[in-house]
């Protein structure tokens, strides 16, 4: 089975998007829609903004799931999902993907997710690390008794996981992980505690608009972050997609699940090659590759 992933923040870069607006008049369509809705120039800022401007979570959100599903519109009869995942953000990307929600619903949903996340930022000083060549259990096991919120956050392969939390508790952890023999323990730049409790005035905000926006029955199954196993139900795609903000993204488990249910090969639509890397390192039995944009549309 063919599966499409789809990536989430950290895969922005100065200049993205511009090749595929510049040579498909779909992807320009969707690019000035997303200026419309947004009610500012997100092109501007993804085709010539600095780093440091793409790194603001109220730009990056909306600039990867903009730049992933214009990206799949070009693909045209090409793109036939047989299951969709999205590391964190990027599940907003692979639900326009199997019709479960709207272009236009999704991109105001990763914008409002966005603005809540920020704000939740602002409230306690917070952060997250990655840490390197440590079993997951052992992790798991130091997070727990470290003082403080400090959690597991992202899964994202084998020997791979980034906890999240406070910034005192985080340091900490750092110390004991690399006592405790991880390959690196390293705080990343980001600007606070995603997938961690202390979003959970993000989870409360982002809970009312989802309920008021319209979900339709998927046209394959999405593999959700918090579920890590098929999901077809769009009150359970709801409700998994609020849970996502305060839960950890089973990325390394939803890959080996769709392995399981007859993956065979996993196409990364977005900006970046991450997912790509990560599938590799998690099943070298299977194909991963980007999706590969054609003119002509």
């Amino acid at each position: 089975m063919h599966a499409y992933i789809f990536p989430g923040q950290g895969a922005q870069f100065s200049g993205m998007g511009l090749d595929i607006y510049e040579k498909s008049n779909i992807a320009q369509e969707y690019f000035e829609q997303a200026n419309s809705i947004l009610g500012f120039s997100i092109t501007d800022i993804m085709f010539e903004g600095t780093p440091e401007q793409l790194k603001e979570t109220k730009v990056t959100q909306p600039a990867i799931f903009l730049h992933s599903v214009a990206l799949a519109k070009t693909l045209g009869d090409r793109f036939k999902p047989e299951m969709v995942a999205g590391h964190s953000l990027g599940e907003f990307s692979a639900l326009v993907a199997n019709g479960t929600l709207s272009f236009e619903d999704g991109l105001k949903l990763v914008s409002q997710r966005a603005l809540a996340m920020q704000k939740a930022c602002e409230i306690q000083p917070s952060t997250m690390a990655a840490v390197l060549g440590l079993e997951d259990d052992i992790v798991e096991n130091i997070c727990a008794k470290t003082p403080g919120i400090v959690v597991a956050a992202n899964y994202n392969c084998p020997g791979q996981l980034v906890i999240s939390g406070e910034v005192s508790a985080i340091n900490l952890a750092c110390e004991a992980l690399t006592t405790a023999g991880a390959r690196r323990a390293l705080v990343l730049p980001v600007g606070g505690a995603f997938h961690s409790p202390l979003m959970e005035p993000a989870r409360e905000e982002l809970a009312a608009a989802i309920e008021n926006t319209l979900f339709s029955e998927p046209n394959c199954p999405i593999y959700q972050n918090v579920a890590a196993k098929a999901v077809s139900n769009a009150s359970d795609i709801k409700k998994n997609l609020v849970a996502q903000l305060t839960a950890p993204v089973r990325w390394t488990q939803s890959i080996q699940q769709m392995i399981k249910d007859g993956a065979a090969e996993f196409t990364e639509v977005g900006p970046g090659k991450v997912l790509q890397g990560l599938i590799r390192k998690i099943d070298r039995s299977v194909t991963a590759n980007g999706a590969i944009f054609e003119e002509n549309n």
